[in-house]
């Protein structure tokens, strides 16, 4: 049986918060616009709002050189020339040299779908703006063909973010947002245990305890996000690393073990040796 509210699965661990935006989106018909840190599950959450609610899922994974006409259809212009140079039929139809784009199978799909356009800020900024018109009509016209293509079911659309550009204020009035924060300490344990259940309440909390203490640490380039928690705790668990390795009485006095799962650049590992080498300086 299916369902129009999103209310989490048991993969993914939804804050009240998300899941009250997503079920607004919903209600109101408008794309949610999710944004937060790398790694806090943004791309994820449309793969578990497609699984809970029983709908196809299609992603648009959005790069620099994106245009917002390869999401509605791109017409092949040159196969159909080469194709003409070689005597072919294919060429009488030119409806056999347009590749359709998400929206248009989105907008053709049986059921209503959730598309996802998956990190939209790393296009043109004239990107979200050349999307106004088919996301608020729900139709295109396909030139070539003369043809307009209508949805049959408004998409569920999530959009995420990673906010390095601003986008058009235009835009982002047609959408419902919500910035996903970064997990407290509890929720981050439910999210842990989701991944990796039965795991010891000692080595748990001394790992939480290290990560959240690295990402204290004033001056990261780049603070460890969740995914690179949970790899993190997987490395553990493999090297059977004991809690006892990740305690400390000041963790300014160690670089936490495989680190290398946390820290993703020499600035930030130079960092915690400089802190590692004053504290013991210090301290003698």
């Amino acid at each position: 049986m299916t369902t129009t509210r999103f209310e989490g699965t048991d993969r993914y661990v939804a804050t009240e918060d998300l899941m009250m935006a997503v079920n607004a989106a919903i209600t109101l018909g408008r794309p949610v616009l999710i944004k937060g840190e790398p790694g806090t599950g943004k791309t994820q959450l449309a793969e578990e709002i497609a699984a809970a609610l029983q709908r196809p899922l299609l992603e648009w994974h959005i790069k620099s050189t994106t245009k917002a006409q390869q999401g509605l259809y791109e017409y092949d212009a040159v196969a159909r020339l080469r194709d003409s140079q070689l005597g072919d039929d294919r060429v009488k139809d030119i409806a056999n040299y347009i590749r359709k784009g998400r929206l248009w199978e989105a907008f053709e799909s049986e059921v209503q779908p959730v598309l996802l356009i998956d990190e939209i800020d790393k296009a043109d900024i004239e990107f979200p703006n050349d999307l106004l018109r088919e996301l608020d009509r729900m139709e295109f016209h396909v030139y070539e063909t003369g043809e307009t293509i209508a949805a049959r079911h408004r998409p569920i659309i999530v959009i995420t973010s990673n906010n390095e550009k601003e986008l058009p204020d235009a835009f982002l009035r047609r959408c419902f947002f919500h910035y996903i924060s970064f997990p407290d300490k509890q929720t981050m344990q439910d999210i842990v245990e989701v991944h990796f259940p039965g795991l010891k309440q000692t080595l748990l909390r001394e790992a939480l305890n290290a990560f959240y203490d690295v990402r204290d640490v004033p001056g990261l380039k780049k603070k460890p996000s969740t995914s690179e928690l949970l790899d993190w705790i997987k490395l553990l668990l493999a090297e059977d690393i004991p809690p006892e390795a990740l305690r400390a009485e000041d963790r300014r006095a160690a670089i936490p073990p495989l680190h290398g799962a946390l820290l993703k650049n020499e600035q930030d590992v130079h960092l915690f040796e400089q802190l590692v080498f004053m504290h013991r300086r210090g301290n003698r």
